[in-house]
C-alpha cells in the first residue's frame, strides 16, 4: 500500500483515535504519546516517514490531541 502521509494520517486517525466509553470519566481514556508513538510507528511501515506527517499537519501531539478531544466531544454531544 502506497499512501501519501496525509492519506495515511487520516485513516489511521479514523481507525485508532476512538472517544471515551466510561461514562463520567473526563477527557480521553487513550494516552497522546502511546497515540503518536503507534501512529509514527505505522507509518514507517508503509515507507511514511515522521517529518512526512510534520509537513501535513504540524506537530503530531497536537494533532493527535485535537482529533481526540474533538472525538470526546462529538460522543459527548451524541449521549445527551
Amino acid at each position: 500500500m502506497s499512501a501519501s502521509a496525509r492519506e495515511y494520517i487520516d485513516f489511521w486517525i479514523e481507525t485508532s483515535v476512538h472517544a471515551i466509553e466510561q461514562f463520567g470519566t473526563p477527557g480521553a481514556s487513550q494516552d497522546v504519546d502511546e497515540l503518536v508513538r503507534r501512529l509514527v510507528a505505522g507509518a514507517a511501515g508503509e515507507g511514511i516517514t515522521e517529518q512526512a506527517m510534520r509537513d501535513e499537519v504540524g506537530d503530531l501531539a497536537a494533532y493527535v490531541r485535537d482529533r481526540l478531544k474533538a472525538a470526546n466531544k462529538a460522543e459527548s454531544n451524541r449521549s445527551k
